[in-house]
């Protein structure tokens, strides 16, 4: 039997690099991709192959789907993983990069499931790994824009793996919590980028502040927490549709769900040091 093929997106560091080593642990011929192969090298020294890809082009994801396919004759495990955090107080986050911010976390991840599925179709197995987030479940002040592509990726995750069960293809939602990646620095800068002055500054610099803090830091989980979960999932006979993990992620989905809006409201606030 030849070994099993996966695919990891946004592996030239934390979650995406971590799953790609992880998955490569566990006998898979793993093709890391980003869109800069120089970020690779690291995986490449380890036996992963490096892959380069932007999943807001279509050419470069059809390219990267046609040579996993001539290589390996198959494909059996995507990890839609790309993606990254832009805050800013919805009235003034530019709608380009709000437009930009959905094409890498939602558009770009189901472009390349559409791509993936029909050699998982001829194979009548495979598993598509969608990397939302604590995000996807609950909200932060001035975080809608990221919010929102993660809220709709856990519904397309949802409609996928209805329509694909009939083939034999899983689909599965990781739903990290605060994770040690550079991820809390990005969506500061972008935040401060556009709501440091004018009406939301008071706000922009506490959820800046709140996201760059060095105790969130030290309680963050190391990215191997998450790559040890989507291991678990692509190799159970039978995987939740969902995995939680990560510092945060289980108390407060659960909290979510008990409290009512308003109440959950002045919850997240105070989390985040927002002004009265």
């Amino acid at each position: 039997m030849p070994s099993k093929t996966a695919l990891v997106t946004g592996a030239s560091s934390g979650i995406g690099e971590a799953t790609a080593l992880k998955l490569h642990e566990l006998g898979y011929t793993v093709y890391g991709a980003a869109r800069r192969t120089d970020r690779l090298q690291k995986l490449a020294d380890r036996g992963i192959r490096p892959l380069a890809m932007d999943v807001t082009d279509d050419d470069s994801m059809r390219a990267g789907i046609e040579k996993i396919t001539a290589d390996t004759s198959r494909i059996d495990v995507l990890v839609n993983n790309a993606g990254y955090g832009s805050y800013g107080a919805l009235e003034d986050v530019p709608l380009d990069e709000a437009r930009y911010q959905f094409e890498v976390n939602v558009f770009g991840a189901i472009r390349l499931t559409q791509l993936v599925l029909p050699h998982m179709r001829a194979q009548r197995s495979g598993t598509v790994v969608n990397v939302t987030s604590l995000g996807g479940k609950i909200y932060t002040p001035l975080g809608g824009w990221y919010h929102g592509t993660k809220f709709a990726l856990e519904a397309l995750s949802d409609c996928l793996r209805l329509e694909a069960k009939p083939f034999g293809i899983d689909v599965v939602v990781i739903e990290p919590g605060g994770i040690a990646t550079e991820w809390g620095g990005i969506a500061a800068d972008k935040l401060e980028k556009s709501s440091a002055d004018g009406a939301y500054a008071p706000q922009a610099a506490a959820v800046a502040s709140s996201l760059r803090s060095e105790a969130n830091t030290k309680r963050n989980s190391p990215p191997s927490v998450i790559a040890d979960a989507i291991g678990k999932a692509v190799t159970a006979r039978r995987s939740k549709t969902r995995h939680a993990t990560g510092f945060g992620a289980r108390p407060l989905i659960a909290l979510r769900r008990i409290l009512p809006d308003r109440a959950f409201d002045t919850v997240i606030s105070r989390a985040v040091g927002m002004p009265r």
